[in-house]
């Protein structure tokens, strides 16, 4: 019976190294959505029940266009940071980088097509 610490038997068994990394991005990004929800919230509920042409002109302004394209994009980069976690902690192999790659593409695109649309309401 070998006698070993605690340490030693946990030594070369621990984290890849990556899950503190995922941990500040999701804490980070929690904090940016709990600012940026309420203020997208104030800024959008301006806007609800106008006419086309004076939406248009309230996203022409500044203000209410940076709140949404940060909701929009801080908004699916924590959804890209979750979903990744999970795929990771709950599948294995080809279907789990596969699914990562998914994920991804999925999210980058839904940012881009945010954004497209707010660009094109706002000019």
């Amino acid at each position: 019976m070998a006698y070993m610490t605690d340490r030693k038997r946990a030594e070369g068994l621990g984290s890849a190294k990556s899950g503190t990394d995922h941990f500040w991005s999701m804490t980070k990004s929690s904090i940016g959505l709990l600012i940026l929800v309420p203020l997208f919230i104030f800024t959008f509920g301006s806007a609800l029940g106008s006419g086309y042409e004076q939406v248009v002109a309230y996203y022409s302004q500044p203000f209410p266009a940076i709140v949404a394209a940060l909701t929009i994009t801080v908004g699916w980069v924590h959804f890209k940071s979750g979903a990744q976690t999970m795929i990771e902690d709950y599948s294995h192999g080809l279907t789990r980088h596969l699914l990562i790659a998914g994920v991804t593409c999925i999210s980058y695109a839904a940012i881009a097509a945010g954004l497209f649309a707010l660009v094109r309401l706002a000019i």
